[in-house]
């Protein structure tokens, strides 16, 4: 049985996925990306959201997409400097 994702995993997950889409990413396209519920996708957003990972724009005909803030993209760094660290001594 595969492991079940921790929190900072789908946090880092969602992140990656809209840096890897050109900094802009529709939300039902995110949503399937993220491979979670729609629930859980909205209580995610949310909080990146909130805490301004991400910020929510329109484009010219009113379509809603997300972005990374600088919050955002410091993040993945950041994340993956630990995931480094935590592979370089074995754990």
């Amino acid at each position: 049985m595969p492991k079940k994702r921790e929190r900072l995993d789908v946090i880092h997950d969602i992140l990656k996925v809209i840096q890897d889409n050109n900094n802009s990413m529709k939300p039902t396209r995110l949503l399937y990306a993220s491979n979670l519920s729609p629930q859980m996708f909205k209580d995610y957003l949310d909080e990146l959201t909130q805490k301004k990972f991400i910020i929510e724009l329109q484009d010219g005909k009113k379509k809603k997409y997300y972005s990374l803030t600088d919050k955002g993209f410091e993040f993945l760094q950041k994340y993956q400097e630990i995931r480094s660290f935590i592979e370089n001594f074995g754990l």
